[in-house]
């Protein structure tokens, strides 16, 4: 489809074509002679007007050019004829490296990094659980923890690709810039990805020769199957009380999974239930619980929307954000109190004082929430997870 557009005065100057030529057509943007007859007329004086002549070709809907001519003086005049749906030359194409930089940004989005990063540093802090002396920390002991980290990977991207497929339409309310809600991935990409790393969680947790470690991977599976789809008893993420629970459940599966597959497989120790397991278990699964309860609290308006009966749905953000910041609190008043009793003069220091400063900070931070405003929930949000990363660093120093 051509389009045209001709802009003519009566200025008599010399002829000038200055040509610009696409991948099938020629621009031409003349100072056109009285003879430019059969093209649409306008005449001023002193002037100043731009033209925008949108380009689209139907094969690259979402790419857009634009013309601009901008005349001063008297008795100006311009002819500018175009063919739509062709860049030009001179325009900056995209390179390599940002095509490959967009892919990794939507991938980025799509994987949600933030939460992986909290799911490997789990995966270290009860490996490192298992560590009783420095000899422990070989070829080996890496080798392995980082098997379980790759692991935990690959069924971090099933459980967020299958939650983002399962939540098109509540995505596009809350999560509008996720790939999935925005149409940067279609239906067949997500599916594909979510279904590729699925299958190899399986195969590693298979190859490693672990079965603790393919435990892990089959109990991931599970839970964040049963949390998303849609499909006759399931999707417990309607439910309050069984997405909270899903999320418990996977604090649990990662400590004692990751722990006994470190203990037994590869230091060879019988599988034991020391006072390190015991407390990260419970501080780990805690935070779990109210990373679920707390999610929701900027999600509201979406989960109202399609029906998801969350905790900030049912009972208010205000009440729901109190009793998260009361077991937290409770929570470091519990960690100061094991700190006590630890016979580890290095340890009862460390558990304590980190304690009490963590308390302090989670009392300041949460004064500050507008509990109205979805930005500053999901703030906290991050926030809350940046507490969960200090948690994980700290339960292996508890001795």
């Amino acid at each position: 489809m051509e389009s045209s557009i001709s802009l003519i005065g009566s200025m008599n100057k010399p002829c000038l074509q200055y040509s610009l030529r696409g991948t099938t057509g020629l621009y031409t943007t003349t100072p056109p002679h009285s003879s430019c007859s059969g093209a649409q007329v306008l005449k001023c004086k002193r002037w100043k007007q731009q033209v925008a002549v949108q380009l689209m070709s139907t094969s690259q809907s979402r790419l857009a050019r634009f013309v601009t001519l901008s005349k001063k003086g008297s008795d100006d005049h311009a002819v500018v004829h175009a063919t739509s749906g062709v860049p030009f030359e001179y325009e900056p194409s995209n390179t390599l490296f940002q095509t490959l930089q967009g892919k990794f940004d939507a991938f980025s989005q799509f994987s949600r990094l933030y939460a992986f990063l909290g799911v490997a540093m789990g995966i270290v802090s009860a490996s490192l659980i298992a560590v009783e002396k420095l000899s422990d920390f070989s070829p080996l002991f890496l080798t392995r923890m980082t098997e379980a980290i790759v692991a935990a990977f690959f069924m971090h991207i099933y459980s967020v690709g299958i939650n983002q497929l399962a939540d098109v339409e509540i995505d596009k309310v809350n999560k509008s810039y996720l790939p999935l809600a925005s149409g940067e991935y279609s239906t067949k990409t997500a599916t594909m990805i979510t279904l590729s790393f699925a299958i190899l969680g399986f195969w590693l947790g298979r190859i490693v020769g672990s079965w603790q470690l393919f435990c892990y991977v089959l109990v991931s599976f599970v839970i964040w199957t049963a949390y998303s789809i849609n499909v006759p008893f399931l999707r417990w993420k309607k439910s309050a009380f069984l997405a909270a629970l899903c999320f418990a459940a996977s604090g649990l599966n990662a400590q004692f999974a990751i722990y006994f597959h470190i203990q037994t497989h590869v230091f060879g120790r019988p599988a034991t239930l020391s006072k390190t397991l015991i407390f990260s278990t419970v501080l780990v699964s805690l935070y779990a619980l109210l990373a679920a309860i707390l999610k929701d609290i900027p999600d509201l308006a979406g989960d109202k929307l399609c029906g998801v009966r969350s905790f900030a749905v049912q009972l208010g953000p205000n009440k729901v954000f109190r009793v998260c910041i009361a077991l937290l609190q409770t929570a470091n008043l519990v960690s100061i109190l094991v700190g006590l009793t630890s016979s580890q003069p290095w340890s009862k220091l460390i558990t304590i004082v980190s304690h009490i400063f963590l308390s302090i900070i989670l009392f300041v931070r949460a004064k500050s929430v507008d509990l109205e405003s979805k930005e500053a929930t999901q703030s906290f949000y991050m926030f809350f997870w940046k507490i969960f990363y200090v948690e994980y660093l700290l339960v292996p120093l508890v001795r």
